[in-house]
């Protein structure tokens, strides 16, 4: 049996270094498919959050990527 659910995490990498296609699927068509991860203790929790918000996401899509899309998959 296969899934129809898809999704893209963000773990490993800092939120300043996100390619411009990611930032785009993000902000359009992919808003629920995109999972925030920090690789927290290598990456700082609050370093990842600061460059989240500087990503000037919608506060929707914010909301989604940082916690509503993994609770939504992970039924939380």
């Amino acid at each position: 049996m296969t899934s129809a659910f898809s999704a893209i995490d963000t773990f490993a990498g800092l939120p300043a270094y996100y390619p411009p296609q990611l930032l785009h699927f993000m902000r359009t068509y992919g808003q629920d498919k995109v999972l925030f991860g920090s690789n927290f203790p290598q990456l700082s929790l609050k370093k990842c959050l600061e460059q989240v918000r500087a990503l000037e996401l919608p506060p929707a899509i914010a909301d989604k990527f940082l916690q509503g899309n993994a609770r939504r998959v992970f039924g939380l």
